[in-house]
């Protein structure tokens, strides 16, 4: 049986995302030809028409239709109809129109079975909003296109795995959002997640909101009285959860195995250590991998 194609989308055209995903075809064209690997590109034509071009690329990526039948193993489908010419490096609504779009298409083919999964390159979320795609990011549009009602991040770069309460917010809003349901389904999500790795019984760590946990309430009592008691149901209801852990600390435990996945409170809390972490330097080149 030939493997489906994964769904790269562009994400915003006057981004990155032309760029990246013409070099890591160009990268990965033996395993292309080989059919190992097979990529359908959806986005604008014209912004990868264009980054081939500024690179010099020499990679075949021709343009297919929905309803054909067979795709080459390297392609690219429209994601909508161009309109004035999107500019590198220049915000507007086009941009957010084409992201969303590229998104909507991805879905509705990953669902139809024609793709096994998406990859997303970036988007803006400034462009999208002017489109009318009034959307805080890519979690929570592929939750509303796929009608699911809540959902949640979750990060993974080895073992590093980290889950989050809140991501796109203020974060003068994000003690609001850490509820006792809120909390609750994202350690339930986060363990279901895990088990489908794998993991028989997930270890899962719960950031604190507040430096050192809010130190016996001097800096806050949301870890005391929201985190706490729901890390005790969840405990009793036969999960294996800790915490609250504070945040200075959970992010070297959990690269160090001694949970297997973490929940982090806000987007940057959980983000950056992920990234730093996450990744480790090349000796040989001294490059990020």
């Amino acid at each position: 049986m030939t493997s489906r194609h994964l769904a790269i989308t562009m994400g915003d055209p006057a981004g990155i995302g032309p760029e990246i995903i013409v070099k890591a075809c160009v990268g990965l064209k033996e395993r292309i030809a080989k059919g190992d690997l097979r990529i359908l590109i959806i986005g604008s034509g014209a912004a990868l028409q264009a980054a081939k071009a500024a690179l010099g690329a020499d990679v075949a990526i021709p343009q297919v239709m929905t309803d054909d039948r067979d795709w080459p193993n390297l392609c690219y489908l429209q994601a909508d109809v161009e309109g004035d010419p999107i500019k590198p490096g220049v915000l507007s609504a086009d941009g957010g129109r084409f992201a969303y779009k590229a998104i909507e298409q991805g879905v509705r083919l990953t669902q139809a079975g024609r793709t096994a999964a998406i990859v997303t390159a970036p988007l803006n979320k400034e462009a999208l909003n002017k489109a009318g795609y009034h959307f805080p990011g890519h979690t929570e549009m592929l939750a509303h296109l796929t009608g699911v009602r809540g959902s949640v991040m979750l990060l993974a770069h080895g073992n590093m795995r980290v889950s989050h309460v809140s991501t796109h917010v203020a974060l003068e809003d994000v003690p609001k959002r850490l509820t006792p349901e809120r909390l609750r389904m994202v350690i339930d999500l986060t363990n279901d997640a895990l088990r489908r790795l794998g993991i028989a019984r997930p270890k899962i760590a719960i950031a604190a909101l507040n430096p050192h946990a809010g130190e016996g309430g001097l800096f806050g009592r949301q870890d005391i009285d929201v985190s706490a008691p729901t890390i005790a149901k969840a405990v009793a209801d036969g999960l294996d959860v800790v915490g609250p852990v504070p945040g200075d600390t959970i992010f070297v435990k959990l690269r160090a195995g001694q949970f297997d996945a973490a929940v982090a409170m806000y987007h940057d809390q959980g983000h950056i250590p992920v990234k730093l972490l996450g990744f480790q330097v090349d000796p040989a080149t001294g490059r990020w991998q």
